[in-house]
């Protein structure tokens, strides 16, 4: 909605523009009137719509034609103002003024008119006959108004109605010529109504129309208005109230009806609460928020947005089988202006036993969208309506809050009021190490390794998917997965990125994770080299800890040329030893490892040395000296009894 509005009187000389303005302002007409009023500039506060409004006189004898073209430019609403006394100020409407103000200009770019027939208290009759068929050729003509500057009749509404002109504009949504919704207006009401719908039965039910009253008006309809509306629309139409709720077609019906009476600020404060702007565009501020993450923060969704994301995901389900299949899916993201998924969905996440998305890999790829793209998760939330489902303000108010618990089963109705968060940002990981524990609950692994090592296989088997099943259903590859593990009896998210061998590390982002996974081909002597190689270079003096992985361990091993064997390497660097690694076996594959990373995720000031290769190869050493303790002692006792 416009800031301001700017009003341009424009008409004959001698209708009584200049007096129009003085009454307005004086409230009294004025007994004398200059040629030409300086511009008015009204508050705020004291107009209907709370917008200052600038209202602009013109005078032929006193303005140059190209002043005048130059106030017609800056104009929102012009307001042409003629003498119902005189036939002949009427005729210029048609041949001078409406072609001054909108001649050559596009339908959809006109700046909206306003008749003014001014002296009606010279007038028995009303002028309306004469100027119907004026409105009806220009379709830019909001609306008429006849008033009398000398009695201060409907001098405030004519002015009301030209500011309305500006902020509800009528081109937008409705076509005169057509006398039906245009179809951007028709689209985004489609769009409304389907969130509206909660339980998306394909009709808005008492509760649901109460609740779209009170999300846009403040206030829920009395239980006889509400029966009034749906009789009207019942009257008009065939199937606009179905099983006593109302339909899609009632619900366009309505918004028609009230645009066609003039109450079109209604469409457009449905319109506005949902996010839209004069274009009938979502708006910036509605889809983009301003928001900031810190450095060394991820952000992550918490409790309540898992409930919230849960609920519209069992409003899809429309067959009530714990999945989304890709008509419901579809259907689900018919409110966005294109499907933001796309077919690697099915293997970033898991699915049913049918290839379906089950709820848990509807809600891991929320995760996986709230971590790589707040923004971008931002922005479907808008489209799904978050702010106003949830009774937020908007999509910034859900970026603050704590720790993730698992989400519990939500009712439909109603929806939630909560002040708390939907993504929080973590604590700094600086911090983290610091104080050594995390509240983080979702981890970046990178996965990194030559071409061949076996990491598209890693990734997969993480999903519970064999070679075997990789290879009779490979689909659309996918660089990320994303799943649960259990770490010391809590759930975390874990993310597999697999880096490319091609990689060139050209910036310290690039390396920048919660912890690296190199894996190695135990069958291929050259494989180890490239990990040793990229792990000196890029994470050998970094806190991220560190994992090797031997993969393939159903092939016969072949020795790792050149240089120290990976147990060997491991060991020089206070590493954990290698980590075996196969997908070959029928069953799926176990998750054992991917538990041990995201635990080497979870606590990374224990991984290097305490976790990892101290413990281990402190109980190494540790068992070697036993032993040679017990051997001795043993052998000095054998040598004394003899």
């Amino acid at each position: 909605m416009k800031r301001d509005v700017r009003i341009l009187l424009l008409g004959e000389a001698q209708v009584g523009k200049t007096s129009l303005i003085m009454a307005l302002v004086g409230e009294e007409f004025p007994e004398e009137v200059p040629p030409r009023a300086e511009e008015i500039t009204i508050p705020a506060d004291v107009t209907p719509e709370k917008v200052p409004t600038h209202i602009v006189d013109y005078s032929e004898s006193e303005q140059t034609e190209d002043e005048l073209q130059e106030e017609i430019a800056k104009a929102n609403v012009v307001c042409v103002v003629y003498d119902v006394t005189k036939e002949a100020t009427i005729e210029k409407i048609r041949t001078k003024w409406i072609p001054m103000v909108n001649g050559g200009v596009e339908k959809g770019s006109r700046i909206p008119i306003i008749l003014v027939g001014n002296k009606s208290d010279l007038q028995m009759g009303s002028s309306m006959d004469v100027i119907l068929p004026i409105m009806n050729q220009f379709s830019e003509i909001e609306t008429c108004v006849e008033c009398s500057a000398k009695n201060l009749k409907n001098i405030s509404e004519l002015f009301y109605y030209a500011q309305k002109a500006v902020l509800h504009p009528t081109a937008p949504l409705y076509d005169p010529e057509e006398k039906q919704l245009k179809p951007a207006c028709a689209r985004a009401l489609t769009r409304i109504f389907s969130l509206s719908d909660q339980d998306n039965n394909q009709i808005l039910s008492d509760d649901e129309l109460n609740y779209f009253q009170k999300s846009c008006f403040g206030n829920p309809l009395a239980p006889q208005a509400l029966e009034d509306v749906k009789m009207v629309v019942w009257k008009n139409t065939t199937d606009g109230v179905q099983d006593n709720g109302l339909t899609l077609n009632g619900f366009l019906f309505l918004n028609t009806l009230f645009i066609q009476r003039g109450r079109h600020e209604t469409t457009w404060t449905i319109l506005r609460r949902f996010g839209y702007d004069d274009e009938l565009e979502l708006t910036d501020d509605y889809l983009h928020p301003q928001f900031r993450v810190p450095p060394g923060c991820s952000t992550e969704l918490n409790h309540l947005g898992y409930q919230f994301l849960q609920r519209l995901f069992e409003k899809h389900d429309k067959d009530q089988d714990g999945a989304l299949s890709p008509t419901e899916l579809q259907n689900f993201f018919s409110v966005f202006p294109c499907v933001p998924w796309g077919a690697e969905l099915y293997n970033t996440v898991c699915t049913t036993d049918k290839g379906l998305l089950s709820l848990h890999g509807f809600l891991c790829q929320w995760t996986l969208v709230a971590y790589l793209d707040v923004q971008h998760c931002l922005e479907c939330l808008g489209y799904l309506g978050y702010p106003i489902l949830s009774e937020q303000d908007s999509q910034t108010q859900a970026l603050t809050g704590t720790a993730m618990p698992s989400p519990p089963v939500a009712p439909r109705l109603p929806p939630l009021a909560h002040p708390a968060s939907l993504l929080p940002v973590t604590r700094e990981k600086r911090i983290d190490l610091e104080k050594g524990q995390t509240q983080r609950n979702v981890f970046l692994c990178k996965v990194l390794g030559a071409r061949g090592a076996g990491k598209s296989a890693f990734l997969q088997a993480f999903l519970g998917r064999s070679l075997a099943a990789q290879r009779e259903n490979p689909g659309e590859p996918s660089l990320y997965v994303i799943n649960t593990v259990q770490v010391n009896g809590q759930e975390k998210y874990l993310i597999l990125y697999e880096v490319s061998a091609d990689s060139k590390f050209t910036k310290p982002s690039d390396a920048a994770c919660d912890v690296a996974c190199f894996i190695y081909d135990l069958s291929d002597p050259k494989s180890f080299s490239y990990c040793a190689s990229i792990y000196k270079q890029h994470y050998m003096d970094s806190q991220i800890p560190c994992v090797f992985v031997a993969s393939k361990t159903d092939l016969p091993e072949a020795s790792q040329q050149p240089g120290l064997s990976p147990a060997e390497f491991c060991y020089k660097h206070c590493l954990p030893p290698p980590f075996l690694f196969s997908c070959h076996g029928q069953g799926p594959p176990g998750t054992t490892l991917y538990t041990k990373l995201a635990t080497a995720a979870t606590f990374p000031h224990l991984n290097a040395v305490e976790l990892g290769a101290a413990s281990f190869w402190l109980r190494v050493a540790l068992g070697t000296a036993v032993t040679a303790l017990v051997g001795f002692t043993l052998y000095r006792l054998l040598a004394k009894n003899k």
